[in-house]
């Protein structure tokens, strides 16, 4: 049983066009591209075109992930949504890294909620966000509409998000908005990050974007305003649009 309930009538979504939100995201967002050694670029390319099973999520765990991700980033007339890009995937993959273990986290009590300037106070590495928050939002789900969160209409599923997001819906021990922000943020690093991480698959959020990726050099057009980018994006393996 969830500790608390969401108010019977859950907020009406309203969501920006993908388009505004690549525009302000263009103006607002530095990529830093990293380098590496081709042999292992190429070994990890070569390993994202093989069928992919998740190794830390369940099945049915991966299978609401990927419901909930393409509703944050919905495919439209404007290019693919998460579920397309690969998005689950890049997450189940990042579970396995030492950020989602918190290794670098300071994890020692006391954990008392404070002031938001004092940021993240829950005793929750990723790992644990997910597992606890995804277990919690399919109870809840089961308990307010007697489906899986994957079954329900879309409108509902939004609506489920949007009060995720508002803060009336806590999943068990973890408040609604700090997993809705852990899954937010998670998302579009899925949808803008290198394919070679398990997201981006085809470079469709590189092409969304009109970002020339990996290329070594493309500073001539950086203070052209308002003219195309000539050529397609390039990732850290040599994968190409």
């Amino acid at each position: 049983m969830l500790e608390n309930s969401v108010p019977s009538t859950e907020p009406t979504v309203t969501r920006p066009l993908r388009r505004s939100f690549v525009k302000g995201l263009l103006g607002s967002t530095s990529f830093w591209m990293v380098g590496g050694h081709a042999h292992w670029a190429e070994a990890l390319a070569e390993e994202s075109k093989q069928p992919y099973h998740p190794s830390f999520f369940t099945p049915d765990e991966y299978r609401l992930l990927e419901s909930a991700t393409e509703r944050l980033f919905p495919q439209d007339q404007h290019g693919p949504g998460a579920r397309v890009l690969g998005v689950a995937e890049f997450i189940d993959r990042q579970m396995e890294t030492p950020y989602a273990q918190g290794d670098n986290w300071y994890m020692s009590a006391p954990f008392v909620q404070g002031p938001a300037n004092l940021g993240y106070q829950l005793p929750f590495v990723p790992r644990d966000l997910y597992r606890k928050g995804l277990q919690g939002l399919d109870a809840y789900t089961r308990q307010q509409h007697g489906k899986s969160f994957p079954d329900l209409p879309v409108a509902e599923q939004d609506a489920i998000l949007t009060a995720l997001e508002g803060g009336s819906v806590s999943l068990g021990d973890i408040p609604g908005r700090v997993f809705f922000e852990q899954l937010r943020t998670n998302t579009l690093e899925g949808v803008f990050s290198d394919p070679l991480y398990g997201g981006n698959r085809e470079l469709g959020g590189w092409l969304m974007l009109g970002f020339p990726g990996a290329r070594a050099d493309f500073m001539d057009w950086v203070n052209q305003d308002g003219a195309a980018y000539p050529f397609g994006p390039v990732s850290i393996s040599g994968e190409t649009a």
